[in-house]
């Protein structure tokens, strides 16, 4: 896992795969591989959908944010 590239985690409070995707970005730290992880409260999988909700645009920002910081 050490020569993966940089990784952007996130997940839903009340998704079902919630502790696969910490348990998968903790193996991802152990590897020394730089890890963004960010769990969401309060939401479910797929909430985003919802594109009203305060929330769900906070998510798209943060992901609009990583992906330019990614391509910069």
């Amino acid at each position: 896992m050490s020569d993966l590239p940089p990784a952007y985690i996130a997940s839903a409070e009340f998704c079902p795969n919630r502790d696969e995707n910490i348990a998968y970005a903790v193996r991802l730290m152990q590897a020394d591989v730089q890890v963004e992880l960010h769990q969401w409260p309060g939401t479910f999988h797929g909430s985003q959908a919802l594109l009203s909700a305060d929330v769900s645009q906070r998510q798209f920002a943060e992901i609009g944010d990583v992906l330019r910081r990614a391509l910069a």
